[in-house]
């Protein structure tokens, strides 16, 4: 019995990957909702990794917090290079994780792409990529804070531009790093929970 149910599992997630990379065709519009439930966004189809486009751009992202001590001083901590840490994960690691390589810049491209320039969330997928954001840096930063208690994280992304390959037509950025710098984000219990 658990062989056929593990046989159908495997025919239906074939299946739908397959109408998922096939071209309009009536059984792939009429059932597109349950296809794409299941393909995206785990199985999406990317053709980055035969061709991929190099970066643009070297973005850096730090944080830091502030704090209430025992006397109920706020504190403001030092920066924290957040890239850094991920970057250090990875150098000398034969099986670097997934999590090191992508989380905190992706994280980052949905809250740009999810943002106006003042900050201003753009519908609900804005507000949760901001605590999507603001959640990962208070997970690095949490150990660090001595038994104080985090009220409010604060994120600073640098963005500086990569020269294009020789062999690239693409033209030489003539911007230097811009720094951005995120309003101060109060910290709740409930930011806390599942650290």
């Amino acid at each position: 019995m658990t062989a056929v149910v593990l046989l159908g599992a495997v025919c239906w997630h074939l299946a739908t990957l397959f109408l998922a990379v096939t071209p309009d065709n009536p059984v792939k519009n009429r059932y597109a909702h349950m296809i794409n439930g299941h393909v995206y966004p785990e199985f999406p189809q990317g053709w980055q990794l035969f061709a991929p486009e190099p970066l643009h751009e070297n973005i850096a992202i730090a944080a830091r917090v502030r704090t209430a001590g025992a006397s109920g001083n706020p504190r403001t901590g030092q920066w924290s290079n957040l890239t850094a840490q991920d970057i250090a994960a990875v150098q000398h690691n034969l099986a670097p994780s997934h999590e090191h390589q992508n989380m905190l810049r992706l994280a980052w491209s949905f809250y740009r792409n999810s943002h106006s320039r003042r900050d201003a969330p753009i519908g609900v997928r804005g507000i949760l990529f901001a605590e999507y954001v603001k959640r990962i840096a208070l997970q690095r930063l949490e150990g660090r804070l001595g038994g104080e208690r985090a009220v409010a994280v604060q994120v600073r992304v640098t963005t500086r531009p990569v020269a294009p390959p020789r062999w690239s037509d693409r033209a030489t950025s003539a911007q230097s790093a811009r720094h951005r710098t995120l309003p101060w984000w109060p910290v709740k219990d409930r930011d806390r929970r599942g650290l």
